[in-house]
């Protein structure tokens, strides 16, 4: 049975070794995206009006900017809006592009990101998110897209790099219930499987480094391929099997099904009807923070909005923030998602990504999620050292085993 153990273990950690790899340091550098994108880019985040004199006028809100855009740019339509700027800091707006009367095709853009000063409404830079691109400006979201999709283009309706980095995450889940298990062959030898033998250096140490540095932490390491799964293949995979043992409420996103087709002849509702919307419903629901960031989603024919302060989109502790939705043209609840609230399995998916960002315990669990990033692209190196020691000793013994048998033979 353990030799079978071995086999597996070596075939499927061969398999992943490399997406592993890139993906442990690449989640190393995106567990401080913010910061090092702010870092690189200050032209992207600082407001130029921070620097100056304040206009005597009120600043414009967020909602007003987005109509601004809009209207002098009629390509252009914001998809999500922050409700609030961080003092000093721009809004950053998503945009889309609209259809083109004359083709019927969306018009051509070259970026999804815009850069606003919350003063002034001056558009400061764009960007393209997620391009493949590693320029100042773009590197960040490029590093941030690699590590949970590596660029693959989407076939129909199928994104290959979020399904491929899926199933790595599974085979990564099935390959460390094995690795523990082989890592303690009996009871005796158990402290042999917690040591590092530091002073003999070498193959010794490669081989501690894989085995013993992937037991200190085997738990961390099963929750982040768990959750690698969840990010990456929700819907398909994790909400059905969860679904089995919990009852589960969906959003849009969850099931789209929930809004209603577009209708040709009706517009979507203002920005203004949803954020006022938002805020009555935030008081029925005892949502106690502020809307913070709106969310229009063609594709589904919804509207989100997150309750937050300024810059905490990506929640930065516990479960993260809540969102509410609602048919973008009828205004129809269509959803939630209250941090806390519902069913076992709908409090286990809400603790996906902050389990996988480490943001579930702030800033600490934000360092040991980048440390553990190191950790994954080390074991994932170690162990094709490893396989490349074995495979040139089994090499080196079946080419001896030939050179004495053609002796034999001779004699």
């Amino acid at each position: 049975m353990r030799s079978w153990l071995v086999r597996l273990h070596r075939w499927f950690g061969l398999g992943i070794a490399l997406f592993l790899f890139m993906s442990g340091l690449t989640g190393a550098i995106i567990a401080w995206d913010h910061e090092l994108d702010a870092a690189l880019n200050p032209e992207f985040f600082v407001a130029k009006s921070s620097a100056s004199a304040l206009p005597t006028l009120p600043a414009p809100s967020p909602l007003e900017l987005a109509n601004r855009i809009e209207a002098a740019d009629p390509r252009v339509q914001v998809t999500y809006l922050p409700l609030v700027a961080e003092p000093g800091h721009t809004l950053q707006m998503g945009v889309t592009p609209r259809t083109n009367p004359a083709t019927g095709l969306p018009y051509e853009l070259s970026f999804n990101q815009l850069a606003v000063d919350p003063a002034t409404g001056e558009i400061q830079a764009r960007r393209e998110w997620g391009a493949i691109s590693v320029s100042q400006l773009e590197l960040i979201p490029f590093i941030y897209k690699l590590h949970y999709s590596l660029h693959l283009p989407i076939r129909g309706d199928i994104d290959l790099g979020m399904w491929l980095m899926g199933m790595v995450g599974i085979v990564w889940l099935f390959d460390s219930l094995i690795a523990i298990t082989l890592s303690f062959p009996s009871i005796k030898s158990w402290r042999k499987s917690l040591a590092f033998r530091v002073k003999r250096g070498g193959y010794a140490l490669t081989f501690d480094l894989h085995r013993s540095g992937g037991v200190w932490v085997w738990g961390l390491l099963l929750m982040i391929a768990l959750t690698s799964v969840s990010m990456n293949l929700a819907n398909p995979v994790m909400r059905p099997i969860v679904s089995v043992f919990s009852s589960l409420g969906s959003t849009p996103f969850s099931d789209p099904g929930l809004a209603l087709p577009a209708s040709p002849t009706a517009s979507p509702l203002s920005r203004e009807q949803v954020v006022e919307m938002a805020r009555v419903e935030a008081r029925r629901d005892g949502i106690n923070a502020a809307p913070g960031g709106l969310l229009y989603s063609p594709l589904v024919n919804a509207y989100g909005v997150g309750y937050f302060e300024a810059g905490n989109d990506h929640g930065d502790a516990g479960l993260g923030n809540a969102w509410l939705f609602w048919n973008a043209q009828t205004g129809k609840s269509i959803g939630a998602h209250i941090p806390g609230r519902g069913s076992a399995g709908d409090i286990f998916m809400q603790a996906q990504f902050p389990l996988h960002s480490g943001r579930i315990i702030g800033l600490t669990g934000r360092i040991v999620v980048s440390v553990l990033g190191v950790v994954v692209a080390m074991l994932s190196a170690t162990g094709f050292l490893i396989w490349m020691k074995k495979a040139r000793a089994r090499r080196r013994s079946t080419s001896g085993s030939k050179v004495s048998v053609g002796r034999g033979t001779i004699a």
